[in-house]
């Protein structure tokens, strides 16, 4: 090998079968693979890049201090909030993440989680386990507005199933002229005008990263906001909603539902409120679990690093500073 090929830091278990994936490399670069920061102390002086695949921050802060030369590092996560330390996002260094690999699946989690309440399914369902026949009336979602927060790769993902359903979409982000063009947004917001958004949609999708801006943003107040009608869903990231106000809105039935993927505490614990609540369609994290889903990360990693062996310019690349 050449003695001045490209090292590769792989924060994996080995036996992960997906790393089989980067077999193709080994010829041209040094590849190492661990859980354990001492089996980097070797490699990583000399180390160019970080695969950030399964080791939690902690495992990410000690390897960090242990490859000075690095120049790039990349999360298998789409979200960062787990990941982000000060000495990482004030480098000059790139990260990139799997943003937009997983977003298809969470859009279908929200087109599912509007039809789930636009037709009742879930008294479709009580009525078939006590053997009653009873007829009510369902709902469209033609016509029906989806606020999206956090317009983003999964945002676009709703936008657009939303917009094959015939709906009104409304998107909530930081720089909203940036939808100027984009046909499957009928207005964009800034983010002061959250309220409004809430009060207007029949269905807000939460779809944002966590940042100390977006924590709780969410809350008792925007709740309070939305219609008597509305249903919550959130795919982006638990803590961006306050539960506690959530779950006062659901047990008054001061909304009609919600639908979460993502929460404050993962697993929930048992006992939690949300598991006895009729009003609530909820899914343990795993709305993007497709057959596919990690292959689908390693496959986006792998063209990722192609493009570094070449020096092209990295596909998501994150404002680190921005959380996302």
């Amino acid at each position: 090998m050449n003695p001045h090929a490209t090292t590769l830091l792989v924060l994996a278990d080995p036996g992960e079968p997906q790393l089989r994936m980067l077999d193709r490399f080994r010829e041209s670069m040094k590849i190492v693979t661990s859980q354990r920061p001492e089996d980097f102390a070797q490699s990583a002086p000399a180390a160019d890049a970080i695969l950030v695949w399964s080791g939690n921050r902690e495992l990410v802060q000690q390897v960090w201090a242990m490859a000075p030369h690095v120049r790039w590092i990349h999360s298998r996560a789409a979200g960062l909030d787990t990941l982000l330390f000060p000495a990482l996002v004030e480098s000059a260094v790139p990260l990139t993440n799997s943003s937009g690999v997983y977003s298809r699946s969470l859009g279908e989690f929200v087109a599912a989680a509007v039809l789930f309440f636009a037709k009742d399914f879930h008294r479709m369902k009580r009525n078939q386990a006590a053997g009653r026949w009873e007829q009510f009336d369902v709902q469209e979602a033609h016509g029906r507005t989806m606020g999206i927060v956090g317009y983003g790769d999964i945002g676009r993902a709703a936008a657009r199933l939303a917009k094959a359903l015939g709906m009104q979409v409304i998107a909530l982000r930081r720089r909203p002229e940036k939808s100027d063009r984009d046909d499957l947004v009928d207005e964009a917001l800034g983010a002061e005008r959250l309220l409004e958004l809430m009060a207007r949609s029949d269905y807000v999708v939460v779809a944002a990263p966590l940042t100390p801006d977006t924590r709780g943003l969410v809350g008792a107040t925007a709740i309070a906001a939305m219609k008597s009608t509305g249903v919550l869903v959130n795919v982006g990231r638990g803590a961006v909603i306050d539960e506690a106000a959530l779950i006062e809105a659901l047990r008054n039935r001061s909304i009609r539902g919600a639908a979460l993927d993502v929460f404050e505490q993962e697993p929930l614990p048992s006992g939690h409120p949300f598991y006895g609540m009729d009003n609530l369609l909820l899914s343990p994290h795993c709305a993007d679990h497709t057959e596919t889903w990690i292959d689908d990360a390693m496959q986006f990693f792998t063209e990722n690093l192609g493009r570094f062996e070449r020096g092209e310019p990295l596909k998501n690349v994150v404002e680190k500073k921005l959380g996302y």
